[in-house]
């Protein structure tokens, strides 16, 4: 027995030899391998950046995607990775999440075409330029304000450009011209000045060749040529950001923007507007093929995850929410601790249910994503984050909708149930959990429905949900709305689809509807015509 235990003693310390060298070895070789470096972009803005669904001409992984991006920003970054001996790596978030992406952590550098005002110079660092920029005002060739020579001919013009960039203030110097609501992104400039809604936006020269490219009834009024047009240095000119106090990485970056010459930036550029993604121009070709073949895979994946996040979401909110409404129906304890503890718990859950019922989705996965970063510097995966956000969200709202389902159930049943001798966690279980589920099924497919349709806002997080695909598809082939029709049609089959399955549900769960109440008693057939009712 003594020699059995001696040679198990040998064989685990032989395994935590092992265990250990193979520990040291990989911390050894990990050390060695240096983090990738993440440039935060839209992957939106061609020829700046775009998305692809392969790898050609140079282009560099999504993280968390299957795809692609590329553009005169990605070949930027790939210089500087090389130069940092980084594997790059690109993570995709729209404008607006770029700033906080940088300064919660998520990401080292923003190279997005950005410049360095003072209002973002307070929040992060930027490099020295790496391109300098021309303001033009893009208007249709038909427009009446085509042929504008000065800042005053612009009296009575929609005017619009991309929301928190500059572009929007300097419609100020144009007089008497309309400043219409900031948008989103470029595609909904492009298609809202192609649909007439818009008399122009202001943007840089390279987006005018850029659209020019795909759309040649367009013009460009070069703003910055004309008498009186004043933007300070920082405001022309694109930089890189960096998080403040990371001086390092920063010297690193210049030296390395040092050694690009403009010979080879405006090759990068040219490069870039040649390879940027065309409208397919042969005729024969139906719009909604030529976007299936070229995207249907990316809209697929977009798909896929607008219903995982959708569907898993809903079934643990629907758990929180069940929770959350049995402990909120708990009959009042006679003890007074337990009465006190009870209602500190209520008060509690009751402030959780106003916060999230009380706020838009959006801002709530800003707040959690990037401030639990910011705060605590712990990095949640983005689709962890979304998985997280839309639970909780769920759960506050089906919180009181499987309350109300409970208060509603007849006390009559309450009082057989006590009668009976049940506990009230045998009530809840037995009795009216059962029929207050079902009374809400209606409302829990609501929610799910809903759910589906709010993923669009994780956008916000760099989630690739079936929205943000389609924006960043209508942005690259510029069919804004044979894109935006396609989409559309995509939500309607799911919505329709889990209305119609989660309807079968309800008709099974109400059981037959031609049922006798008589049943289950003891029946007494009538005689039949003819015969002895003795018989």
């Amino acid at each position: 027995m003594k020699s059995k235990i001696n040679t198990f003693m040998i064989m685990i310390l032989f395994l935590c030899s092992i265990i250990t060298v193979s520990f040291s070895h990989t911390s050894i070789v990990n050390a060695k391998i240096k983090e990738p470096l993440k440039i935060g972009m839209e992957a939106n803005y061609p020829p700046y950046n775009w998305t692809q669904n392969t790898d050609a001409h140079g282009a560099i992984p999504i993280d968390g995607s299957k795809q692609f991006a590329n553009g005169y920003d990605v070949q930027i970054a790939k210089i500087i990775g090389k130069k940092l001996h980084r594997r790059v790596i690109v993570e995709k978030t729209v404008w607006d999440g770029l700033l906080p992406s940088l300064t919660s952590g998520k990401i080292d550098l923003i190279i997005a075409g950005m410049s360095p005002t003072s209002e973002r110079r307070k929040a992060i660092d930027f490099s020295i330029p790496y391109r300098k920029s021309t303001f033009v005002l893009i208007v249709n060739n038909a427009s009446n304000f085509a042929t504008a020579t000065k800042l005053t001919e612009f009296k009575g013009a929609k005017l619009t450009a991309q929301q928190g960039t500059l572009h929007y203030d300097l419609i100020k110097q144009l007089v008497g011209a309309k400043r219409l609501t900031a948008m989103r992104d470029f595609s909904v400039m492009r298609q809202s000045l192609a649909s007439g809604t818009i008399d122009g936006y202001v943007a840089e020269d390279i987006e005018y060749q850029s659209y020019h490219r795909v759309n040649p009834n367009i013009v460009s009024i070069n703003l910055s040529k004309m008498p009186h047009f004043h933007v300070n240095y920082n405001d022309s000119i694109t930089s890189i950001g960096v998080k403040k106090g990371n001086t390092k990485l920063l010297n690193q970056v210049n030296q390395i923007l040092k050694t690009i010459s403009d010979n080879k930036r405006e090759k990068l550029m040219s490069f870039a507007i040649k390879q940027q993604p065309q409208v397919s121009t042969t005729k024969k070709t139906n719009w909604f093929v030529s976007i299936m073949h070229r995207y249907g895979k990316m809209i697929l994946n977009g798909v896929i995850m607008t219903v995982f996040l959708s569907l898993i979401g809903t079934i643990i909110g629907f758990f929180i929410g069940l929770l959350v409404g049995i402990i909120r129906t708990i009959p009042t304890p006679l003890s007074k601790v337990k009465y006190w503890l009870l209602k500190l718990i209520n008060w509690l859950l009751a402030v959780y249910v106003e916060i999230f019922r009380g706020t838009p989705m959006m801002v709530q996965a800003a707040v959690i994503y990037y401030g639990i970063a910011q705060l605590w510097h712990i990095n949640l995966d983005r689709t962890l984050a979304a998985l997280f956000i839309i639970s909780i969200n769920t759960g506050a709202y089906l919180a009181e909708v499987i309350r109300g389902g409970i208060i509603s159930t007849p006390k009559g049943q309450f009082e057989a149930a006590s009668a009976l001798g049940m506990s009230h966690s045998q009530k809840m279980w037995h009795i009216i959990l059962p029929q207050a589920v079902r009374n809400c099924l209606p409302s829990i497919t609501n929610e799910f429905i809903v759910n589906i349709k709010d993923t669009s806002v994780l956008s916000i997080i760099s989630v690739s949900e079936l929205f943000f695909v389609g924006t960043t598809v209508a942005s690259q082939t510029f069919q804004f709305f044979q894109t935006y029709f396609i989409i559309s049609i995509v939500y309607l089959i799911l919505t329709f689809s889990i209305t119609r399955i989660f309807r079968l549900i309800e008709n099974k769960l109400e059981g037959p509807k031609n049922y006798n109440l008589m049943a289950n008693q003891l029946q007494v057939d009538e005689p039949k015509e003819g015969e002895n009712e003795n018989d």
